[in-house]
């Protein structure tokens, strides 16, 4: 019966952080959406924060942003589905995953099905943070993307503690 419990509640954690993710990716975009004009530049801290909303059809920087629609529906919606699903599926059935490693993914997962919302429903990302540090500029991104990157870091991180002490995987 304990095992169960700690599967259960491990499981509505991995959840609550996914949808955490999606919540304030959404969120977010909704206020940018009803808010701020398509290419206005708001300034947040200076020129280094600013918001500016645009719309992106592709994927990371607009890449694929010119292929066809069929070949981008599939790259861009149908194969992140796959993936964003296995990745749900691994999560909760792997019982045991490091607990950094299912946080890090959990961002990511959520992250991704931040944007892949808005591809599926909308046909683009809602993109509308950008960072200018003078040699250091970001392109522009939203909340997704951060969730995504953080993931991401988390992820890298507990690979390299477990490459560098491996009893402790």
């Amino acid at each position: 019966m304990k095992m169960i419990k700690g599967k259960t509640f491990r499981r509505m954690l991995v959840l609550s952080l996914v949808m955490l993710n999606i919540g304030c990716d959404q969120v977010t975009k909704s206020i940018v959406r009803k808010h701020v004009d398509y290419n206005e530049s708001i300034k947040i801290i200076s020129d280094n924060f600013t918001l500016t909303k645009v719309e992106n059809s592709g994927a990371f920087l607009s890449s694929g942003d010119s292929l066809p629609v069929p070949v981008k529906f599939v790259f861009l919606s149908l194969m992140p589905l796959f993936v964003l699903c296995f990745g749900i599926y691994y999560v909760l059935n792997k019982t045991e995953l490091d607990k950094l490693l299912i946080v890090g993914a959990s961002f990511v997962i959520g992250g991704g099905i931040g944007n892949l919302y808005d591809r599926l429903l909308y046909g683009s990302v809602t993109d509308f943070l950008h960072i200018d540090l003078g040699i250091f500029q970001t392109g522009i991104f939203n909340i997704a993307d951060v969730s995504i990157m953080i993931g991401m870091l988390l992820i890298l991180t507990h690979l390299y503690f477990k490459k560098a002490n491996p009893e402790l995987a």
